[in-house]
């Protein structure tokens, strides 16, 4: 299982935002079935790393068919494989040793 934090931006000039663009793009997610979890900077995203390239590119080229010319897209992928990982995972490793 493997986590990928993924940031899709559309290049297009605007200066109002990205909200709209963002809510296609988890509208999408949900469609994968794939658990993910939006966070102010991207989406965390949970799943076989195959399957996580697959929606990455989906979510990518999902803003050229809605019209935009350019698209930034961030991806950073832990593909763990010697054990389950899950999103929040890693948070909670980090505050149990915190004593929290």
């Amino acid at each position: 299982m493997a986590l990928m934090d993924i940031t899709v931006i559309p290049q297009d000039g605007r200066s109002k935002g990205f909200s709209s663009a963002v809510a296609q793009l988890e509208a999408i997610l949900d469609e994968s079935g794939l658990d993910h979890r939006l966070h102010d900077m991207g989406t965390t995203v949970s799943g076989p790393a195959p399957e996580l390239f697959a929606v990455a590119e989906k979510l990518h080229c999902h803003l050229f068919s809605a019209g935009t010319k350019r698209v930034y897209t961030v991806i950073k992928i832990d593909d763990r494989r010697d054990k389950e990982v899950g999103i929040g995972d890693k948070v909670a490793s980090v505050k149990r040793k915190m004593g929290e």
